[in-house]
């Protein structure tokens, strides 16, 4: 049954992103066709583990569906790409060749948002030394402004966004982008957070009606209320989910005879969500470090499972540059890490050695098998010393459950895949024409990863929806030296983390 939620609730977040995605993409096929292919994987899984006789389907079958939906889903998507693009080109011709003289002219919106003076106004935003623009591209969702930079991306954006604001106010959001040939771009595009309630405040309005209106608006932004009935939910899931992993206990009604049950538990779900409400944090820091604004983390609780799927906030601003994007990106997985590293040696110096066995694998927390990871391999051997040989196992403790986890989610979230945190990472580092690139490398890495691991067949399906990252506003200017050494260490850090020990290493330790 839990496993039937966990489809009904991966069916749900993956129709979501489907429909708010593709809804005016206008494809060929249907919304609800394409998300039947995407769960296509998923939902034999889970038909074949209820009916069948517990053990999971044969590995080329899920294979070769996650084949097929991967390239049904990109063949859609490039008919997508072709027809929108046929369409644009036959309404240019159309245009151009004019009306057809048997019909009357039909009356158009004019194509350019701007009048004349505010054209030239807009042209003198671009000064010649900074940025010498050659022409002005109208299209419907956006402006797209070509020339030559002159001077350094970031001097030449924070020129031009300044003239931008001091033209036309908050009107446009303006872009900085690199061309299919390299070539950078501005691009300007409608503001859709121009009309505000401080446009509303008349010019008599005092300084503590202004700072009221912004501390009501920071806290509809944060809503703390939402996040803290949703913290305090998690701790009542986790808890109880901690007494079913550690304690075995799965009726409620001996929880309540032996409240002394729950102490196990307690102590996985107050260890879990300190981490990963420290990473969520990090990620809030870095937003108030950048003047961005963004919620509060939210905690996603379920009665199952982990009792969590985990934490998350969302941005309400947009990304200025790629060393925002970059300090937003990796200062989660730090920051849970930071905190997972001790909370996962403790938990290991206290956890019980037993023999390895066929069922000992990663996330097996009776018998977790320690040389499924580079990291956790180092971390069990500096924790229990000549106790772990090469045919033990770890029967782990609570706070070991929760350490070996924050370890998971540090290394998920590395991933360089599209929205996560290592796909910003590399998007920030290398650009995103790169990113996209090595997003589809990781994908087909897990997959064949999880072939050989069965443990991370979830972990590779999950990729598989990841949508792709949003560039930033300026997103020419590259990152400094520290920062670039900093994103190859947190690369590093995941490869530790996923990848098992190779045999001379467990030699060397075991």
């Amino acid at each position: 049954m839990p496993l039937v939620l966990l489809t009904l609730l991966i069916g749900l977040m993956t129709y979501w992103v489907i429909n708010n995605r593709l809804s005016k993409a206008k494809t060929p096929v249907p919304l609800w066709l394409i998300w039947l292919v995407m769960m296509a994987p998923i939902l034999v899984f889970t038909v074949w583990m209820n009916v069948g006789d517990g053990n999971p389907p044969p590995a080329i079958l899920l294979y070769g569906l996650m084949a097929g939906s991967t390239l049904f889903l990109y063949t859609t998507l490039v008919v997508s790409s072709v027809q929108a693009k046929q369409r644009a080109m036959d309404t240019a011709q159309q245009s151009a060749d004019g009306p057809k003289k048997e019909l009357p002219p039909a009356k158009k919106e004019p194509t350019n948002p701007l009048s004349r003076d505010e054209e030239t106004l807009l042209q003198r935003c671009f000064p010649w030394s900074t940025y010498y623009l050659q022409n002005i591209e109208y299209l419907p969702q956006a402006m797209i402004c070509k020339g030559k930079l002159k001077t350094s991306p970031q001097e030449a954006y924070k020129t031009v966004q300044k003239n931008v604001e001091s033209s036309f106010g908050d009107r446009f959001l303006v872009l900085l982008q690199e061309g299919l040939n390299g070539t950078p771009f501005f691009a300007l595009v409608p503001n859709p957070q121009a009309k505000n309630a401080m446009q509303a405040l008349p010019a008599s309005a005092t300084p503590a009606q202004i700072a009221q209106l912004k501390k009501y608006s920071q806290r509809q932004v944060t809503r703390p209320v939402l996040a803290a009935v949703l913290a305090l939910v998690t701790l009542l899931t986790t808890t109880f989910v901690g007494s079913v992993l550690v304690g075995g206990i799965d009726d409620p009604a001996a929880l309540q005879a032996e409240p002394e049950l729950l102490l196990p538990g307690l102590a996985y779900s107050l260890s879990l969500m300190f981490i990963l409400g420290v990473h969520e944090s990090g990620h809030y820091l870095a937003t108030r470090y950048h003047r961005l604004k963004a919620t509060l983390p939210y905690f996603i609780p379920i009665p199952f499972f982990l009792g969590t799927l985990g934490a998350f906030i969302q941005m309400r601003s947009p990304i200025p540059n790629r060393r925002a994007l970059f300090d937003v990106g990796i200062s989660g997985p730090l920051a849970g890490l930071i905190v997972s590293l001790p909370i996962l040696a403790w938990g290991l110096a206290n956890s019980t050695v037993v023999p390895l066995s066929e069922a000992s694998q990663l996330l097996s927390f009776d018998s977790l098998n320690p040389s499924r990871s580079i990291a956790l391999l180092v971390m069990s051997k500096l924790a229990l010393g000549q106790t772990l040989q090469a045919d033990s196992a770890i029967d782990l403790h609570p706070l070991a459950i929760s350490g070996c986890l924050g370890l998971i989610v540090t290394a998920l979230n590395l991933m360089p895949v599209g929205q996560l945190d290592g796909g910003h990472i590399v998007h920030a580092m290398y650009g995103q024409r790169t990113a996209i690139i090595v997003s589809h490398v990781a994908r087909v890495l897990m997959l064949v990863l999880a072939y050989a691991y069965q443990e991370f067949l979830f972990w590779a399906l999950f990729l598989l929806f990841v949508p792709a990252a949003q560039p930033a506003l300026n997103d020419v200017s590259e990152l400094n030296g520290p920062r670039d050494f900093l994103g190859l260490v947190s690369l590093a850090l995941l490869v530790i983390i996923i990848l098992p020990a190779p045999a001379s290493l467990q030699g060397l330790l075991l």
